[in-house]
């Protein structure tokens, strides 16, 4: 099948969000179907400038089609446009226009699309707020799929832009939608009525890791005498290179990789995404100078994009940004906890895959997908206030009972629910329908 994904970013050294999750969709459809990406050449999503070169490239079996964004974003002119259009009366071209101004405008991404729809027999979109779905969704909705991913679900207050009008048409243009959790869905439902006939909760696919037990401890040496028969001083372990050698435990332990490599020591809380006061970042490091004052021995260590400027202190460390899925799982093996503060992730990724290592998470409870994920899975806990986070956090760092306990489920509901096969098996129907509705 010939299968074009449309997103707004993609590469491999994008984490989170719809673009991560695009990207592990293509790559893995890839390996039966002939797969494009359509996307722009921005890696920014706050300004869109264009980074990544135009044209095609092969990155992991995915052909990648980039196009150029003819505008960059002003924040401030944005941000004063957003607050006259959300409280005022206005018509669907001055909407069009807030979506140009939003980002990316990509007219050649949109041109391709209407020129070259006909050899693609589904499209599928990623990420409903932009103009690469807006638009795109016009050309060919009998063969679209819709991936929306939306931030704590479009009725919430959190997501003020659902409510625009042309995001009426987005949700019942398209043949189908898929949604990445069950609270996404009926927030749909509520305020949506017009959509299409197929509907799935399909989520996204977690690579489950070995189990790594913390720590991992090297094979007991064993310390008996040779026997009778064998010469003092002849073969022994130590020369055998069949058998493993010995180290220290602390070379061996879970994230001790990542650890070494960052010079991280000790109770360590982990976030990993864009360092933005919009992922909720301000407010984490808020909560965790409380944490601290109130007597709590950790480190803060962040990994990701830098957006903001992070505080000189001691317990906060900013670790880059990691740009293997490796390095990734490594760090969450590496975490104490995993922080997760965004208010509005439609998925969080992140949350997932800490459960999968069996790392514990520490949640925003203003996210219902990631309190949905804390209660099913028994594998974390969430916080309303700055309170609620301190004497959380306190219990996960002092109790490595509760935090192997919580580790056991986490991954226990990870393996039930998230596995890869069941996921594309979920793809595999709904694109089957969409060609065959035709």
């Amino acid at each position: 099948m010939r299968i074009a994904f449309i997103v707004h970013r993609y590469g491999p050294e994008i984490v989170g969000g719809a673009e991560h999750h695009c990207r592990l969709v293509a790559e893995r459809l890839a390996a039966q179907h002939n797969v494009d990406v359509l996307t722009t050449c921005a890696r920014d999503s706050s300004t869109w400038k264009n980074e990544y070169a135009e044209g095609a490239d092969r990155i992991r079996g995915v052909t990648v089609r980039r196009f150029r964004n003819t505008e960059t974003r002003n924040p401030e002119a944005f941000d004063k446009y957003s607050d006259w259009i959300f409280n005022h009366e206005h018509d669907r071209r001055q909407e069009l226009d807030w979506l140009r101004q939003l980002g990316p405008w990509c007219p050649g991404l949109v041109e391709f699309l209407r020129k070259n729809q006909p050899q693609y027999e589904v499209l599928v979109f990623f990420e409903y707020r932009y103009a690469t779905t807006v638009l795109g969704l016009e050309v060919a909705p009998k063969r679209s799929i819709l991936v929306p991913s939306s931030p704590a679900g479009p009725g919430s207050e959190d997501e003020p832009a659902a409510h625009l009008d042309i995001y009426r048409d987005v949700f019942s243009r398209p043949a189908a939608i898929l949604y990445n959790t069950e609270s996404e869905r009926r927030f749909l439902q509520g305020d949506f009525p017009e959509r299409p006939s197929i509907e799935e909760v399909v989520g996204v696919g977690v690579d489950i890791p070995q189990h790594n037990p913390y720590p991992r401890m090297p094979a007991p040496v064993d310390d008996d005498p040779p026997p009778d028969d064998e010469p003092q001083g002849g073969p022994s372990a130590a020369d055998d290179e069949s058998t493993p050698r010995a180290f220290p435990s602390h070379l061996l332990a879970r994230g001790a990789v990542f650890r070494r490599r960052h010079r991280l020591h000790g109770p360590m809380l982990l976030y990993s995404g864009r360092v933005d006061p919009g992922q909720g970042c301000e407010e984490l490091l808020e909560y965790f100078s409380g944490y601290i004052e109130q007597g709590g021995d950790a480190t803060l260590a962040l990994v990701g994009v830098k957006l903001m400027s992070l505080p000189e202190d001691s317990h906060i460390r900013f670790a880059g940004l990691l740009t293997s899925d490796r390095e990734r799982l490594q760090s969450l093996e590496a975490a104490t906890v995993v922080a997760c503060p965004s208010s509005h992730d439609g998925l969080s990724l992140d949350a997932l895959e800490s459960l999968s290592v069996g790392t514990p998470i520490l949640a925003n409870a203003r996210n219902p997908v990631l309190v949905e994920h804390c209660v099913a899975s028994n594998g974390g806990l969430y916080y309303t206030d700055r309170d609620e986070f301190i004497a959380c956090l306190k219990l996960l760092m002092a109790d490595a009972g509760v935090r192997a306990s919580l580790g056991r489920s986490g991954r226990e509901y990870v393996r039930r629910n998230y596995r890869w096969e069941a996921v594309l098996g979920k793809y595999e129907r709904v694109l089957a329908k969409v060609r065959n509705a035709r």
